[in-house]
């Protein structure tokens, strides 16, 4: 993939941009507000989806395949990180010497002044940058934002607002979270990852301190998380705010009620707040807690803010919802790390009741499943009652010799309870054979596993052999 030079200095003007990748949930968004500020816009991508249709809609025109003709008369050229230097858009736009800028460095351009909402961290961005734009809609300041998914309620991924806030989840996986002038950092979790990038915990924990360091007005960070305590014991900075359900945590969350929808109590400065939100797993009452933090750190009423956070339904891909066939659920979910399949399983058990979860990963990356092979299997083996294991899903990445999804299936301890099926109908009619009334059957990858769900559903629809 191509390392973004982030020093480089941004144009004056950017004219008509042309987005490579222009399907992908960051670079849609991004496309879709500089459409919304007066810009042309032209794009283009490996296959059809839903964004590229809605950004049509929009007034783009976006081509489907890479083809160097698709540069057009564009002024700049926007890339994904996801994208390779031979790219043939790419090198056209690099041999004619117009900019060619990362996407957060496009976004960068686009935000400005605008005071900055930055969301951060190994997980939870999507979620907590949600309910922080949910809650700012309803207290009526109508902010600009970026979201790395679809906020339920709003059916968009990104919006053009108003007011002065502008809220963006901020990537941290090659560093491009370090570009922003950002007045309010929040730190979700320090969990390592993206080692292929940083190459150290250390150099990983050192992004996020410089992260914290540049925000200009406040920093907000979890008590719980031992890698966001290592970032807070290392940073100088004149006004923090944490959360999480640590006793000396300034926004203290407790009382969680964690069976369906999640219920919680709030300490904040003396007084009890309580809620109740339509997403369940004891992780989203954490997430509340953060994004309550962003919103009483930016003068919001404290009362107030939790009742928007709480009109909060969700994001597209987080334990999404796709059918209910013969009583069995189908859901979806962008988790992808041992941590955040731990806790979309455990959102999934508070609602499964006495069924069963049968879970079905896709490995996203060949380095990250060749690190953590071992801990996917533990969290699977002891959160799901089944598994079944697709191939990777290489992304970026080009694979290595002998990283398969074999990988996990083979570091389970009972063999019995999962199965390594790479061709996608054999996995399908696995979990549908495996179904029964009351059970859960659950995708789980950031790659492209959502792709699986209509088989599942069709294999669920067929009668029993």
């Amino acid at each position: 993939m191509i390392t973004p030079d982030l020093t480089q200095e941004l144009p004056a003007q950017l004219g008509s941009l042309h987005f490579v990748g222009i399907g992908g949930s960051g670079m849609s968004g991004i496309a879709r507000l500089f459409i919304a500020a007066g810009h042309r816009v032209t794009g283009s991508d490996r296959t059809e989806n839903h964004n590229t249709q809605v950004l049509r809609d929009l007034g783009a025109t976006v081509a489907i395949g890479h083809d160097a003709a698709n540069l057009g008369e564009a002024d700049t050229l926007v890339y994904t990180g996801a994208l390779w230097p031979d790219n043939p858009e790419y090198l056209a736009a690099v041999a004619r010497g117009i900019p060619v800028l990362h996407r957060s460095q496009a976004l960068a351009w686009l935000i400005n002044r605008q005071r900055l909402v930055a969301v951060a961290g190994a997980h939870g961005k999507t979620t907590s940058t949600g309910m922080i734009v949910t809650a700012l809609l309803a207290l009526g300041a109508d902010p600009s934002f970026v979201n790395g998914g679809i906020i339920e309620s709003l059916d968009v991924n990104s919006a053009w607002g108003t007011g002065d806030i502008f809220v963006v989840e901020a990537d941290e996986s090659d560093g491009s979270f370090l570009l922003y002038d950002t007045a309010v950092a929040l730190i979700t979790n320090v969990d390592a990852d993206h080692l292929d990038h940083y190459g150290s915990h250390e150099a990983f924990d050192a992004a996020f301190v410089s992260f914290a360091s540049a925000a200009s007005e406040l920093v907000v960070v979890s008590s719980d998380d031992p890698g966001a305590q290592r970032v807070l014991a290392a940073l100088e900075h004149k006004r923090v705010l944490t959360f999480g359900e640590a006793p000396g945590a300034d926004v203290r969350v407790h009382s969680i009620g964690s069976s369906g929808p999640v219920s919680f109590s709030l300490s904040w400065h003396g007084t009890e707040y309580s809620a109740t939100l339509s997403v369940p797993g004891r992780h989203n009452a954490i997430n509340a807690a953060g994004a309550f933090a962003v919103l009483v750190g930016l003068g919001f009423d404290p009362q107030a803010s939790l009742a928007g956070i709480a009109r909060f339904a969700g994001t597209e891909r987080r334990f999404e919802l796709h059918g209910v066939v013969r009583g069995v659920s189908v859901y979806d979910d962008y988790a992808h790390h041992p941590t955040e399949v731990a806790a979309a399983l455990s959102a999934a058990r508070s609602v499964v009741g006495t069924g069963r979860i049968i879970a079905v990963h896709q490995p996203h990356l060949y380095s990250r499943t060749k690190l953590m092979a071992g801990e996917f299997a533990h969290v699977y083996e002891n959160l799901a009652d089944q598994t079944i294991v697709l191939d990777v899903f290489g992304a970026r990445e080009d694979p290595i010799p002998g990283v398969t999804g074999k990988l996990v299936s083979d570091r389970f301890v009972d063999v019995t309870r999962v199965d390594y099926l790479p061709d996608w109908q054999q996995a399908a009619d696995r979990a549908a054979e495996l179904a029964v009334e009351g059970d859960i059957i659950m995708t789980l990858s950031c790659g492209d596993v959502y792709r699986i769900v209509p088989q599942i559903l069709a294999s669920l629809a067929q009668p029993p052999a």
